[in-house]
């Protein structure tokens, strides 16, 4: 066999491939007796139909073309391992031509970019400083607060901050909209997260009375239509907040004192607020390091990843009942701003995954199965499933490969990390010892903590999968495009064709 490679871009090549006849020859005979089995032959027993008799029944063309097809996808990865190039997608096959002596085929494919890794020891990065307001605790205690509030009715118009029990149906050119009615809910005026114009509607309706409004539905089949809403108020209930005093502190706390669990709070914050540091930190030293390297990207590549990006938010907002038109408001952001964006992210995700790639490769890191349990566990925990049928689902579907890849990457960003010198904006040095092998943060002793203590640190910049892009309030952080290793679903190497 011989192959030849064309160089059409830093990312695309051309591999010319030309198979002598005798390296199709085991395939060709396979064929025909394949063949001698399936047909019948007059004078001829089932599999003892010799080749020329098959070929009057079936062809010689048709033989020699099902010969070849069989032949070229171990061709293909035959002339790809021979010029040490490494697939990232399906290439596109033209041919085969099918000649006396053999054929002949050849694949544009995207390859993995070549470039210069640079030095990842010791970078440089800095990030905001850890900060606990009195104001960050008070929201804390609002908080509590509310969770141990009392309702109560009262004789009045409907106010801001107010609870109402409502009634909504839905009416379009006077027809009831299908599944568009509530009945009895629970709603505090001005919380907002329905639909457009209710806030407005219930303030200074007292029990009893109802108003009509024009508004859009966020869901079903008419989402984004107007329609007219009609909303009727069945009680007006006054939201009652305890008192803080020690006696609240006991209630709503372990701790007897107001004192106590003010501490506890700020402390819980402060841990909160480190693990969202050392994220940042992570991301600001990832992007450092990319700063100083040009890779080329596979434009098919990133063209992939921006519409599965854009589908997964699409879906993320249908799912939270709002509109692409809305949520560009909410952020301030027109169309293009958007894509321009969302742009900028896809390529440092995939430029990210091609560097830690290249240093996961220089550093030849070991993966215990330990660790790839852990991290089918977490990765199952991720998306809600069951731990046992994530694993059977990944082994089933042969993504073992692709769980591998992303804690080679995570170990890479924690070798990175590890040796950067991160600092704070007071100059004090930022802790980054506590990285997991696949490269996300984590406290042993923050684990598990109240999500009001504001408990993050799983995101970043450049670490996939499933992340909400939309930045819609507790679904996820803005910044989580990537999975936890710079994954973005790409599946790469494979290298044989369908």
């Amino acid at each position: 066999m011989k192959s030849a490679v064309e160089t059409l871009s830093p990312t695309r090549v051309k591999l010319t491939v030309e198979v002598p006849f005798d390296e199709v020859k085991p395939n060709l005979d396979k064929v025909y007796r394949q063949l001698a089995q399936q047909i019948n032959v007059p004078g001829f027993r089932r599999g003892k139909v010799p080749p020329m008799v098959i070929d009057r029944q079936v062809g010689r063309e048709a033989v020699l073309e099902q010969a070849v097809a069989d032949t070229l996808p171990a061709k293909y990865s035959e002339a790809i391992e021979a010029n040490d190039l490494t697939p990232i997608a399906q290439p596109e096959i033209e041919g085969p031509e099918i000649k006396d002596d053999g054929f002949e085929f050849s694949a544009e494919v995207d390859v993995k970019p070549e470039f210069e890794l640079p030095d990842y020891q010791g970078v440089t990065a800095s990030v905001d400083d850890v900060e606990v307001t009195d104001a960050d605790v008070e929201e804390q205690v609002q908080a509590l607060r509310e969770r141990f509030a009392t309702l109560s009715d009262v004789e009045r118009p409907a106010a801001d901050g107010d609870f109402v029990v409502l009634d909504l149906r839905a009416t379009q050119d006077g027809e009831p909209v299908e599944g568009a009615e509530v009945s009895g809910m629970s709603y505090q005026v001005g919380r907002g997260g329905m639909i457009d114009g209710l806030d407005e509607a219930l303030t200074g309706l007292s029990a009893g009375e109802d108003r009509t409004f024009d508004s859009q539905l966020v869901g079903g089949d008419l989402v984004g239509q107007s329609v007219q809403v009609s909303v009727t108020v069945s009680q007006v209930q006054e939201q009652e907040l305890p008192e803080v005093d020690d006696e609240f502190a006991e209630l709503a706390s372990e701790f007897d004192t107001v004192a106590e669990m003010d501490a506890d709070i700020r402390e819980r914050l402060a841990r909160g607020k480190r693990l969202e540091q050392a994220a940042s930190a992570r991301d600001a030293v990832l992007e450092a390091l990319l700063d100083r390297v040009e890779i080329p990207l596979p434009e098919s590549m990133v063209t992939d990843e921006l519409n599965a990006r854009r589908q997964n938010i699409e879906q993320q907002l249908a799912y939270a009942g709002v509109t692409m038109e809305k949520y560009l408001e909410d952020e301030g952001q027109t169309v293009e701003e958007f894509e321009a964006d969302l742009d900028r992210r896809t390529r440092e995700a995939i430029a990210a995954q091609f560097l830690l790639d290249e240093v996961a490769q220089r550093e030849e890191y070991d993966i215990t199965q330990e660790e790839l349990s852990q991290h089918l566990v977490r990765r199952a925990q991720q998306s809600g499933q069951d731990p046992q049928e994530f694993a059977n689902h990944m082994f089933e579907h042969n993504h073992i490969p692709d769980l591998v890849r992303e804690i080679l990457r995570g170990k890479a960003l924690a070798t990175i990390v590890e040796a950067a010198t991160v600092t704070d904006g007071s100059g004090r040095p930022v802790e980054l010892a506590n990285l997991r092998p696949d490269g996300t943060i984590g406290e042993p002793e923050a684990e598990g903590d109240d999500a009001d203590a504001g408990d993050a640190g799983g995101s970043t910049t450049y670490v996939a999968g499933g992340a909400d892009e939309t930045g819609e309030a507790d679904e996820a952080d803005e910044a989580d495009e990537t999975d936890e290793s710079g994954e973005s679903g790409e599946t790469e190497g494979d290298e044989q064709t369908s």
